[in-house]
């Protein structure tokens, strides 16, 4: 469960806030009710937009004055000009595309900057429920039965560094986060982040 920063937003959205500069453009993809694009509206004056897959957050967001359309991050990044954005915004939702490597590229080809977080598959609790009860596992941030979850690319962090080196992806920065959404800083990006956080926060870019 995550739990909520000062003003309401989740502390792990709140964590993605920081790192967006004041006035800037942003696309926030997978936005749900458009929370961070508020907070980002109210609080940086973002020129914000966002993308949902989901009627209902679409409707959610649109009651709060938002600018979000329905939307998909496997189809419709590719629609969006070069350069359009600062940010773009990808939330809790790579490991549910169906081209993660596409929605990456599009995103930093509209976007100076991306910002992507997921849950982490190398976790110690996800490996030890693999490897002591042969099931796949279900944490506080993998939290659905593998017949019903909506994520179909699972990786960990050092499988997203490994593609980011690919794709010639810069990490600007990297979070290790608990299964709350905080901050665990000591981690870094190495083996102890992968083994010890339950999710992984990057500030991306892609240099020339």
């Amino acid at each position: 469960m995550m739990t909520l920063a000062n003003g309401g937003l989740r502390v792990d959205l709140k964590l993605i806030a920081d790192m967006v500069e004041p006035g800037s453009r942003v696309l926030d993809v997978g936005c749900g009710d458009g929370s961070l694009l508020a907070w980002l509206g109210k609080h940086k004056n973002v020129d914000g937009r966002g993308v949902e897959i989901s009627m209902a957050g679409v409707a959610a967001a649109v009651a709060q004055g938002l600018s979000v359309i329905q939307g998909d991050a496997d189809t419709d990044l590719s629609t969006y000009p070069v350069g359009a954005f600062d940010y773009v915004i990808l939330s809790q939702t790579l490991q549910a595309t169906y081209e993660p490597k596409t929605v990456l590229n599009d995103m930093l080809r509209i976007g100076r900057h991306a910002i992507v977080s997921f849950p982490n598959f190398g976790h110690w609790r996800v490996r030890s429920k693999l490897l002591f009860t042969g099931r796949m596992p279900v944490t506080g941030s993998l939290t659905y039965q593998w017949y019903e979850t909506p994520n179909i690319h699972f990786c960990t962090i050092r499988d997203f560094l490994v593609l980011c080196g690919e794709l010639g992806i810069t990490v600007e920065k990297s979070i290790a986060l608990d299964r709350y959404g905080g901050a665990v800083p000591s981690f870094g990006t190495g083996w102890l982040a992968n083994l010890f956080a339950e999710q992984g926060l990057f500030l991306l870019s892609r240099r020339g």
